[in-house]
This record gives structure tokens, C-alpha cells and sequence, in this order.
């Protein structure tokens, strides 16, 4: 059955490991429908629903959230592993 249109698909159901910058914005796919995952390409644009932001303090490894149902957007909060 398709998603409607407001609601987020699950990009896939772990986590994405990302290096990030220290300073640099990035912004996080909330919908689950960008070909750039876990990062925006603008395909929410039909959705309803929006990025999220994230400015790097500091170069390091992060996990970004991979199934979109974290209540720590846009980080892993482990409810991946609940679905």
C-alpha cells in the first residue's frame, strides 16, 4: 500500500554512519524518499514534511537516523529496532 503523502518511509532499518565536519550544516532527510540518504535531495517537496538541520561541533562519527521514527532527529535513538 503506498505511504501517504505526509508520511515518512523508512530508508532502511539501521542507522547511517556519517564523518561529519566540524562546522559544517547538514540536513537530514526526514521524509525517507531522498536518493542521497540519510541527506536531503529535495524530494519532500510533495510531503508536507522537511530536513532537519544538524551543525557539526566537531569532526566525528555519527549515526543518523536510517527508518525516520527517531524522537532524536536526526540521530539514531535506537527505535529501529522496535520496528
Amino acid at each position: 500500500m503506498p505511504q501517504a503523502s505526509g508520511e515518512a518511509i523508512p530508508a532502511k532499518k539501521a542507522p547511517f554512519k556519517v564523518s561529519v565536519e566540524a562546522g559544517k550544516t547538514y540536513f537530514w532527510c526526514s521524509c525517507g524518499r531522498s536518493a542521497k540518504q540519510p541527506f536531503c535531495d529535495g524530494s519532500h517537496k510533495t510531503t508536507g514534511l522537511a530536513p532537519v538541520a544538524y551543525k557539526a561541533e566537531a569532526a566525528k562519527d555519527l549515526y543518523f537516523c536510517g527508518c525516520k521514527a527517531t524522537g532524536k532527529q536526526p540521530l539514531c535513538d535506537g527505535t529501529h529496532n522496535k520496528l
